[in-house]
Formats: C-alpha cells, sequence, structure tokens
C-alpha cells in the first residue's frame, strides 16, 4: 500500500524501480550531507503465469503496476529527476520494429532443459565456462536462445531485451543492455566484457539480435512524451542505468571495507562471494560451480548461488496448510525463539540438493534426506527450523571457503544484507560455523544501491565518487549488527 499521500517528502528525487519475482516496489530515495533517505511509495505483486504447458511473466500487469508507482512517486515528488531500474536476471522479450512478439518465459520454464543438450552438443561445459565464466544453471539465457533458435522464434525477432532493459525501452524508446545483467547471460565474454560474437556464431545464434551494452550510471533518455504525460511529469525525467541485476545493486549497498570481506545476499535464495578485480576461470572454479558475475565500477562477483530462506517459507507454508485453528497462531518469530532453544545437535542436511528446489512439503523432504543417509531427521517444529538454519550456515561457510581457496583470499567479515539478515539465529550461527565476524544489514540493500548510482550520476554526490565512498553513505544512513563467533 502507498503511504505517498501522507506527506510530500522534501529531497526524495530519485525513484528505484525493484522487481522480485514475486512482487515490484517504487521507492523514492535521495542523498542529504551524506545520508541516504528512502520511502516506499508503492507495491505490486508479480505472479507467474502458466498457459498451456509454458510458464511466462505477465510483463503487461508488470508494467501497469510500476506506471502506477511511478505516477505516484511523481506526484509525492515533482521534482523526480531519475529513475533507475533492477530485476532478477537472464529473462527476456524479444521485439521486431520495436514491438514485442510474445509474452516471456519464466525461467523456470521447463524447456530449458531442452537448451543445455543443444548448447552442450556443440560447446562442452567446460569450454562454455571458458568462454563465459558462469555457473551451470539450465535457465541461463544461453539456454533459452539456443530453444528460441531451434522452434524458430529467433529469425522472427530482430531485438532481445532483458527484462529491466525492456521496461527502460518502454519508458523511454531507447534500447540498450546493462552490463551486469547481460553478463548473466551467458553470451558476455568473460575476459573482454563485451558480446562474444564468435561464441555466438558457433551456437548459430544471431549477433546482433543484442544491443549495444551500457553501464551503471550512464543515462540511458529521459522519459518519452506519451509515457511522461501519463506519468504526469510536468518536467523531463531521465532513466538512469543502474547494476540492474538486483544483486548487483545489492552488493553496492554492502558496506564492505577493505578486501578481507565476503557478502551474503540473503533472502528466497542465498548469494555468497567475494567482489574481486578479475574472474576467475579455473577449472576448480568451475567445478566448483562458482559464477563471475559483472559487479558496478568493473568489479567481478565472484560467488555461488546457495539455497536460502526458501526453505523456511515453505516449511512454514506447509504447516499452516496442515493446522487447524487452533495451531495457526504459532508464527515464524515464535519458532526461531523455540530454535535458538533447541539444545540437542540437529542433522545438517545438504540444502542445495535438488529435491529442495521444488515448491511443496519441505519438513517432510528434508525427513526423507536424513533417512536416506541413516542420519537422525528433526522431529518437532522447532528442530525442523533449526536444521534448516544450522545447514544454511554450514552451506555459508563452505562456500566462503572454498572461495578463499580459489581467489587466495582470507575472509575476516561477512556481510549479510537483505531479509536474511533480519534472522538473528541464522547471523548467529553464521557466525559460530564460519569463525569470523558477521555484520547484518541493511536489509533493502537492492534498492539502497540502484538509489546511490543514481545519486552519483545526478550529482547527490560528487561525480567521481567510488564504491567506497558510497559504502560510506551505506555505514551513515543504516544500523548494522554485529556477531561476533564464540
Amino acid at each position: 500500500m502507498s503511504d505517498s499521500t501522507v506527506d510530500r517528502p522534501s529531497g526524495l528525487t530519485l525513484a528505484a524501480v525493484d522487481l522480485g519475482a514475486t512482487s515490484g516496489r517504487v521507492i523514492l530515495g535521495g542523498v542529504t550531507d551524506g545520508v541516504l533517505r528512502m520511502k516506499h511509495v508503492a507495491r505490486f505483486p508479480n505472479v507467474p503465469q502458466p498457459l498451456g504447458e509454458s510458464l511466462h511473466w505477465n510483463i503487461q500487469s508488470l508494467f501497469a503496476g510500476l506506471s502506477d508507482g511511478l505516477r505516484e512517486a511523481i506526484g509525492a515528488s515533482p521534482g523526480l529527476a531519475s529513475i533507475g531500474i533492477d530485476s532478477w536476471a537472464v529473462d527476456y522479450g524479444l521485439l521486431r520494429d520495436g514491438k514485442l512478439l510474445g509474452i516471456p518465459h519464466h525461467y523456470r520454464d521447463g524447456r530449458t532443459v531442452r537448451g543445455v543438450e543443444i548448447v552442450h552438443d556443440r560447446i562442452g561445459p567446460t569450454e562454455l565456462f571458458a568462454y563465459n565464466g558462469l555457473q551451470h544453471l539450465d535457465f541461463n539465457t544461453v539456454f533459452q536462445f539456443a530453444v528460441e533458435a531451434e522452434e524458430g522464434f529467433l529469425t522472427l525477432a530482430d531485438r532481445a531485451l532483458l527484462i529491466p532493459d525492456l521496461i527502460a525501452y518502454w519508458l523511454t524508446g531507447q534500447m540498450r543492455t546493462e552490463l551486469t545483467n547481460a553478463s548473466t547471460t551467458g553470451l558476455l565474454s568473460v575476459t573482454e566484457g563485451t558480446w562474444d560474437v564468435n561464441l555466438m556464431s558457433r551456437l548459430e545464434l544471431p549477433s546482433g539480435l543484442l544491443p549495444a551494452l551500457v553501464s551503471p550510471g550512464e543515462r540511458l533518455g529521459d522519459l518519452t512524451e506519451p509515457v511522461a504525460e501519463r506519468l504526469g511529469a510536468r518536467a523531463p525525467i531521465q532513466v538512469t542505468a543502474v547494476g540492474s541485476h538486483d544483486t548487483a545493486s545489492a552488493v553496492v549497498a554492502v558496506p564492505m571495507e577493505g578486501p578481507n570481506c565476503a557478502f551474503i545476499s540473503s533472502g528466497t535464495w542465498s548469494l555468497v562471494g567475494l567482489e574481486i578485480d578479475a574472474p576467475v576461470v579455473t577449472e576448480d572454479a568451475r567445478l566448483a560451480n562458482f559464477t563471475n558475475e559483472g559487479g558496478v565500477d568493473g568489479t567481478v562477483r565472484f560467488l555461488k548461488n546457495v539455497s536460502g530462506l526458501w526453505l523456511l517459507s515453505e516449511s512454514m507454508r506447509q504447516w499452516e496448510q496442515d493446522a487447524t485453528d487452533a495451531q495457526r497462531s504459532s508464527d515464524l518469530e515464535t519458532l526461531l525463539a523455540e530454535a535458538a532453544e533447541v539444545e540437542e545437535p540437529v542433522t545438517v542436511f545438504d540444502p542445495s540438493d535438488d529435491r529442495f528446489t521444488p515448491p511443496g512439503d519441505m519438513p517432510t523432504r528434508i525427513r526423507e534426506w536424513c533417512v536416506e543417509r541413516g542420519q537422525e531427521p528433526p522431529q518437532s517444529r522447532a528442530e525442523v527450523v533449526r536444521s534448516i538454519l544450522e545447514s544454511l550456515a554450514a552451506a555459508y561457510a563452505s562456500t566462503i571457503a572454498t572461495a578463499e581457496e580459489l581467489t587466495g583470499r582470507t575472509v575476516e567479515t561477512i556481510h549479510i544484507v537483505g531479509g536474511g539478515s533480519q534472522n538473528t539465529l541464522l547471523c548467529r550461527l553464521t557466525a559460530e560455523r564460519t569463525g569470523c565476524r558477521v555484520i547484518a544489514g541493511p536489509v533493502e540493500a537492492t534498492a539502497i544501491g540502484n538509489l546511490l548510482i543514481q545519486a552519483r550520476a545526478v550529482g547527490h554526490v560528487f561525480e567521481n565518487a567510488s564504491l567506497a565512498d558510497l559504502r560510506q553513505i551505506v555505514r551513515n544512513s543504516f544500523p548494522v549488527v554485529e556477531y561476533s563467533p564464540s
């Protein structure tokens, strides 16, 4: 729900459009005297749409929701100067003569399995990693394109735009591909940071399909006159490229100091890794399933996708579904408190096991995993919660240890941002299992990073402000909680 009608926020002249897999938000922000202030003005659903046997994004509904949010933001802040857009990665729309040819597929659509077969018949996993430096995920854009080509759809299109770039095109009329999101497609050269024409040729994909690259902080263009009129804008408003891959924006807002830090962007999924200067494309990195994704200001996000609080939310959903009316009073906060009091050791399972990826009865799946290996499964709900959080903390520790081995870095401090930073037990267990200091917060890292890149672009902070300078603003603006290993 919007609260922008309560007052007109002073100095909040930037708007972050943050699109997630289940919902989207529009957040106003501005930097004054080295402090970032934020105000949520709109939230809207993002509900995937099954059509026949395929799964798609309801892109029209999503655009309508963010348009309503931007209209509200402009009404609340008539001096709005810039808009930045971030979203999930890999998905796209195909266009011809500027018109969308079909409804964008959801990355969980089952067609991607066929795409992996097509690509690997032409280029094996080891060689492909040398080209793009990405961990293997069935839904990477390169695999989706392979299916589109086999089915004849790529020959109909003259452009492909990733989701945030498609939104920016509808707002400005300009077609560009933002660099951090481009790095998740599998079609960007990991060494050159440009579209890999040779790779596309070997995969028989049209090299002209993807538009020119743009870096975070560059101006994409102003709202077109028809869009400005629909949104109620009375003066030009520019759309600024940010780290349009949401994790790229989130990492900007990690208040790291020095090279001995790791980050965990913790939410439905956990992205665990290091910010480094150059990609690591060794065979050991590939076998460890690490990825090299583009970060803001030429950095590399060397990370691994680890399961996250999805396990906990699905367990809560299952318990809610199974509960009687009398039992439904038990909430997550109560269960977390009970889990913290569990004294007997609980089984640590592998949260990245494929069985835990689809929606479903997570407590039963955890019990089955334990029984299959002759281990004692957790019994009570509190024990299940404790087992989940112990397992996530153990996975974080293992991933960070591997990242240290692969990069030669030594991690002393771990920053947890996103929703997981509010989970006190998870943060404490992470400190204990890693032996590192854990700093939790800020929660709204993605929107913060989005706004800070805009702030630098429009002059809220000095033009040559470094990532270290932007992270100082984060430290000035948002409280964090520190956990020490016991």
